[in-house]
């Protein structure tokens, strides 16, 4: 067994979010393709033999961390499941930026999950790791799941889908749009009719659509807009280089599908006000840390 490992925490993009349904516990049914990307945070295990979950930021501040940190939740939920008496201590280096709608926090809730599995010595398999994801929080089963999948209820059931890779140009916008603001709106639309994946992909013109971010829509997006005016300014730009642009998640990010070196380089050209984000991000087809998973015990 291992005593140190740093492994990546990949963001991940929506290329379409429908709300279609608002449920009696308050929560929503959501349908959305979440596809990830090579922008991502890394992490730092050390193997303890004290039994002792610690985490802290690589880059952070003397401000204590929340109570609720969704990688030590994450340690603790596996060291209960699996009677494991070792524990951990974590750094996290940062890299993708909160409140974007990229799934930073549920990535690296997962991360934590896969790399203890293996600096464990668990050898838990995906199954059994995404029974404890769905407690975490409604991303994190699609980050261990590990591919681009079709995503419904409130994110608890995730199924692979096979959609060519793209480029695409990422835009943060200094300010980050509350998830919980958006969902509590009375603006928000919540009736869009329910598809099956099998539908959808039936026609090679949606596949295709739906490979470059075009399919569909996001249904959260008219009301983060209003909570936050640069996400439509960074939309504007990126629709002055001909790109159909989007928000991801509950933003406050946008996003497009890169399709030329010309356009790529249009868009590495344009100049942003301080604070902003703006890359362009490779699409991976399977998590960095899968393969881990492909040699777990059944």
């Amino acid at each position: 067994m291992r005593s140190l490992l740093d492994v990546p925490a990949p963001a991940k993009l929506n290329l379409f979010l429908h709300v279609t349904a608002r449920r009696a516990d308050g929560y929503h049914e959501l349908q959305s393709v979440f596809c990830l990307i090579d922008w991502a945070d890394t992490l730092h295990f050390e193997c303890r033999c004290d039994g002792q979950i610690t985490r802290e930021d690589l880059h952070g501040t003397d401000a204590p961390l929340p109570a609720n940190d969704l990688c030590v939740r994450a340690a603790r939920a596996l060291q209960a499941a699996s009677g494991c008496t070792y524990g951990a201590h974590i750094v996290l280096d940062k890299s993708i930026p909160q409140q974007a709608g990229l799934g930073g926090g549920s990535s690296d809730a997962a991360s934590t999950l896969l790399a203890l599995n293996r600096l464990w010595g668990l050898r838990w398999p995906t199954a059994r790791l995404l029974e404890l994801a769905a407690g975490l929080g409604a991303d994190v089963p699609f980050f261990v799941a590990g591919r681009t999948a079709w995503v419904e209820g409130i994110g608890d059931r995730v199924q692979p889908i096979a959609l060519p890779t793209q480029r695409w140009a990422v835009v943060k916008p200094p300010q980050g749009t509350p998830t919980a603001a958006i969902f509590r709106s009375p603006d928000l639309k919540r009736n869009t009719p329910a598809v099956t994946m099998s539908s959808v992909v039936a026609d090679p013109a949606n596949r295709e659509a739906l490979a470059r971010g075009c399919w569909g829509g996001n249904d959260l997006q008219a009301v983060a807009v209003r909570l936050c005016p640069d996400t439509e300014l960074a939309l504007r730009h990126l629709q002055s280089l001909g790109l159909q642009a989007r928000m991801t998640g509950s933003g406050s990010a946008v996003f497009a599908a890169v399709p030329t070196a010309e356009v790529e380089a249009a868009f590495r050209s344009l100049q942003w006000p301080t604070g902003w984000q703006a890359r362009v991000c490779e699409g991976l087809s399977e998590h960095p840390l899968l393969w881990w998973q492909k040699d777990a015990i059944i």
